[in-house]
């Protein structure tokens, strides 16, 4: 999973990316501070592959991980090359899906690109950028389609789509916010839309907000504002303090876990991000375990067995002749396999089963 942290100058991106990854990125008061794309590995915290390390004790501990890059601040005409626009963009178009990051506090110490703070037009801003990208790509594959056209008239229902979907980008509703039949999707699969990625609006607030809305629920006056734009586009809103996330990262993770609990918040941003991405990209995590090695597999929600196998190695997808599988919590409860097994909980599934969140499994193959 690769996550494209972007945002205005100035908002919190790279104070974020650092707390995220401890990855040390530069972060400083003044626009462009990133200019190459900061890259950061991050392991996904599954508490279930800790607990099947326990049970195992095994040579090798392996569990899933998200890229997170973070992206030169835009500014705009981003989409005409102002700024360092044409690198935001080519960065953008390698990512699975984009956490944006929108300043929701005052300071006057931080300046802001725009002189003031408003998050839903700092919103707008990037997502009119990313739209006038994509309108440019549409115009070129419609004029593409309307030539072949002439030799076929089979390509009238995609011409007629290119020139709704033009329409809609045109009105200012990014890609994402557009409404597609069935026919419609596969056209769409054949334009890489830069506003049709997946989203996530990370609204950077005050500590003392962070601490009043895991308190009351309520946040402050900028992110109920953001909350309403977001729920146009049905894109979800993550309210973390990117200053809080950097202390946090400078703790040992008990530490950390008591000065979270002393403000009454019940998870750090990290994890509640990861969790969030997770779920905006579909994804689901199978387990596998043994003395060898315990590991965590991210593979979309819906796919078989036989494509989880192939995440391991494509001779298991090729050569599938069954998965033994275990619930998660069946197995912890048995504390062990054999157990399990004795108890009528594994299950030996065939090529038509569809993968479940917290499987573990043994796939048996022949090649």
């Amino acid at each position: 999973m690769k996550l494209g942290i972007v945002g205005l100058p100035n908002v919190g991106k790279s104070t974020l990316f650092n707390a995220l990854t401890k990855a040390g990125a530069e972060s400083a008061n003044y626009p462009f501070c990133t200019i190459e794309p900061n890259v950061g590995i991050v392991r996904v915290p599954d508490r279930r592959l800790d607990k099947l390390a326990e049970m195992y004790n095994p040579e090798k501990y392996t569990p899933a991980i998200i890229e997170f890059v973070d992206i030169a601040g835009l500014v705009k005409g981003a989409s005409k090359g102002e700024g360092l626009g044409n690198k935001f963009l080519s960065h953008i178009r390698e990512v699975d899906a984009i956490v944006h990051v929108v300043r929701c506090f005052e300071d006057e110490n931080i300046i802001h690109v725009d002189g003031s703070v408003d998050p839903v037009r700092d919103v707008e801003t990037i997502n009119l950028e990313l739209i006038f990208s994509d309108l440019e790509l549409i115009e070129r594959r419609h004029d593409r389609i309307k030539k072949l056209m002439k030799g076929d008239r089979g390509l009238a229902a995609e011409v007629e789509f290119l020139e709704r979907l033009y329409g809609e980008l045109e009105s200012g509703k990014s890609a994402r916010a557009v409404t597609v039949s069935k026919e419609e999707e596969e056209f769409m699969k054949e334009l890489p839309l830069l506003s049709g990625k997946p989203v996530i609006y990370v609204a950077n607030i005050a500590e003392s907000d962070m601490v009043n809305l895991a308190k009351s629920g309520n946040g402050n006056r900028m992110y109920q504002k953001l909350e309403e734009f977001s729920r146009l586009e049905h894109a979800e809103v993550l309210p973390v303090c990117a200053s809080l996330e950097a202390d946090l990262s400078e703790l040992e993770e008990e530490e950390a876990q008591m000065y979270l609990k002393d403000l009454g918040v019940e998870e750090t941003g990290l994890d509640r991000l990861i969790s969030s991405s997770y779920k905006l990209l579909g994804y689901i995590s199978f387990l596998t375990a043994g003395p060898k090695e315990v590991r965590a597999w991210t593979i979309t929600r819906g796919m078989t067995a036989p494509q989880a196998a192939g995440k391991i190695h494509s001779d298991f997808e090729r050569g599938f002749i069954r998965a033994e599988i275990v619930a998660y919590d069946d197995l912890i409860k048995c504390g062990s396999m054999a157990v399990a097994k004795d108890r009528g909980l594994v299950r030996s599934e065939g090529k038509d089963y569809i993968m479940k969140d917290g499987d573990v499994v043994l796939f048996r193959f022949n090649v």
